[in-house]
């Protein structure tokens, strides 16, 4: 009996794992896991990753204190400051990721402006892909299509994936 016992709990938590990796593999290969978490956690979830990726590109950033800012950071790229606001997408809708671009202010919806911020940084956890959006790019845009069927470089932003490089750039070129 008690080897019957020990044969069903193996058999168990064999069926678990078995579980989990397939869970995990839906997610897509190296996926990061955001069940569970509120769209706050989510947020503040890429604004670290954001601090790790600029800095593994070889930038200082700095965030500034509070939440009353247009943006969450301060990337110092050796030569310029930027301001950036990080964005990210866990929701698959229809095919692709979407990312809002817009914030809300008292109930309306609200642009971002040249004036008040420089880059949307936007982190898709699904894919684990970066898209650096000059704000010229955005104006106008309530959100985007990110990750059109698990491919970053696809949609009508997909140019901007892992575009670090315009950080560096001593001009950003105007709006698509």
């Amino acid at each position: 009996m008690a080897m019957l016992t020990e044969r069903a709990k193996a058999e168990t938590t064999a069926r678990s794992e078995t579980t989990a990796r397939t869970k995990s593999k839906a997610a897509g290969a190296g996926a990061r896991s955001t069940q569970g978490m509120s769209s706050k956690q989510r947020g503040e979830l890429a604004e670290m990753m954001f601090m790790v990726k600029a800095t593994q590109k070889g930038f200082a950033t700095a965030k500034p204190y509070g939440d009353s800012r247009r943006y969450d950071f301060i990337v110092d790229t050796g030569s310029r400051l930027w301001r950036v606001q990080v964005k990210s997408s866990s929701a698959l809708q229809y095919g692709s990721y979407m990312v809002n671009l817009q914030r809300n202010a008292n109930g309306e919806v609200v642009f971002y402006e040249a004036s008040e911020i420089d880059f949307v940084v936007a982190f898709v956890f699904p894919c684990e892909a970066w898209f650096v959006i000059p704000v010229e790019a955005i104006y106008g845009r309530k959100t985007a299509k990110m990750c059109l069927h698990g491919n970053p470089r696809s949609g009508k932003l997909g140019k901007y994936w892992e575009a670090w490089g315009l950080m560096s750039s001593r001009w950003v070129s105007g709006a698509d």
